[in-house]
């Protein structure tokens, strides 16, 4: 019998992980006697998903999850299998960003227009017609300091003209209350784990979209300060543009090439746009949304037919890649408010032109020049009138340009070193916003 009893106490083939033994456990239907001849009967135990990552209230009359093996319960390598991997999923779950609102941002200061000077409130409600002023901006008005790395871009709202936004290398998008008498910080979002290479106000009420190179797109509304809604991208994320026929499409592009066709509302890709392509520089829709331009860096192909792209937003097939064969990229495109025509900014140190409709031609007898690129992402930017073409430089300065005769007009002497975007405000004709390489903001009346 003890032969026996032995032989029958041993642990099977399938417990060779386990413990060879372990002390007898009494409950209300055993007590302390020994072991029994054969092996206990194992008992189907139903598999329970796991445990959601975020908190819960407890469901009325639910069964506790499966966390860990019963005492004095046999347990097969499958149902430990399926308990290892239940855990393994909660801990992968918690990696992951989380989708839903979070609290992300710093709430400075305001961000109404309660507290602006008296003159600039005036300007904004009474909203001057588009070319009433032909006076360039030569004053400095507002100096804005808070980022500590450079300032990749800038963006005027266009619904609350006294807000400004900027993202930086410094991993963080900053909200401007741009003319307020007390503090014009007004927010301060650290939403992104890395650094944010383009931010655009929504269309959708006060919010921001944003895309930096943790390869994510982020809405936050400005107001609470927290993310609507995280979209994950497989490449750092370069550019942004809102489709200005329909708010709820934008377009992104990235370091990998790709091109995609956002819907904002269900944070799904519409359309691909699939082309070797490298880093994507620069997007600009046409003004009905039908096109848009893209701008490619092309010196690791040693191909310059594909430096600037002009596609069918419709069909997602280029409509032409021979628009620029020089051996420059071109870091910023912008379409002309009123013409058919959009420039590009060249690391040759000049602004070309080139015609908006088929084939598409270069203008090889005018282009803007003076100013400096040298490899910086300086952005160039139209007045509301279309008139004057205002564009940064790698001197620090903001040269302004005749749109008609591509003449020099103006030279203000920004930054010491790169001044990196320009932007005329949405309302107000003669004012202009413009950042530097070193973290600085400067508005000029």
């Amino acid at each position: 019998m003890d032969l026996l009893s032995a032989a029958y106490g041993a642990p099977s083939d399938e417990d060779d992980d386990e413990p060879l033994s372990s002390p007898p456990v009494a409950t209300a239907l055993t007590s302390f006697a020994p072991s029994p001849v054969k092996r206990p009967r194992w008992e189907y135990q139903p598999y329970l998903p796991p445990p959601p990552s975020f908190p819960q209230p407890p469901l009325p009359n639910a069964a506790p999850p499966l966390t860990s093996q019963a005492s004095g319960r046999y347990v097969s390598k499958r149902e430990r299998a399926l308990l290892a991997a239940s855990r393994a999923s909660v801990d992968a779950a918690s990696i992951l960003p989380p989708q839903t609102t979070a609290e992300v941002a710093s709430s400075v200061g305001s961000i109404t227009d309660s507290n602006l000077r008296a003159g600039i409130l005036h300007s904004l409600r009474c909203q001057p017609k588009p070319g009433s002023s032909k006076s360039l901006p030569s004053k400095l008005s507002v100096s804005l300091k808070g980022h500590t790395k450079a300032i990749n871009c800038i963006d005027w709202s266009p619904t609350h003209a006294h807000l400004l936004t900027s993202a930086g290398m410094d991993h963080t998008v900053h909200v401007w209350n741009v003319w307020d008498k007390g503090n014009t910080t007004a927010r301060v979002l650290k939403h992104h784990t890395a650094a944010v290479k383009d931010v655009r106000w929504s269309p959708h009420g006060l919010s921001l979209l944003s895309g930096g190179l943790d390869c994510s797109l982020q809405l936050i509304d400005v107001v609470e300060g927290k993310v609507i809604k995280v979209l994950k991208e497989d490449q750092a994320v370069e550019v942004i543009k809102f489709n200005p026929s329909n708010p709820n499409l934008f377009l992104s592009g990235g370091s990998k090439g790709s091109l995609r066709l956002w819907d904002i509302r269900s944070g799904l890709v519409t359309k691909e746009f699939h082309r070797s392509l490298g880093t994507i520089l620069d997007i600009e829709f046409s003004a009905d949304g039908r096109q848009f331009i893209s701008s490619t860096d092309t010196t690791r192909s040693n191909i310059s037919e594909n430096t600037i792209i002009v596609w069918d937003v419709l069909r997602q097939v280029p409509l032409s890649n021979q628009v620029y064969t020089e051996a420059f990229t071109c870091p910023c495109v912008r379409y002309h408010p009123h013409e058919a025509s959009f420039v590009a900014q060249s690391n040759g140190n000049y602004i070309a032109i080139f015609s908006a409709r088929p084939p598409f031609k270069l203008n090889k007898y005018m282009r803007f020049e003076g100013h400096g690129v040298l490899g910086f992402p300086i952005k160039c930017n139209f007045s509301l009138s279309g008139r004057e073409l205002a564009s940064g430089s790698s001197d620090g300065s903001i040269y302004f340009f005749d749109y008609k005769s591509a003449r020099c007009l103006r030279k203000i002497e920004a930054f010491k070193e790169a001044c990196t975007d320009v932007v005329y405000h949405p309302v107000i004709p003669n004012v202009i916003a413009s950042c530097s390489w070193t973290g600085e903001i400067s508005i000029f009346e």
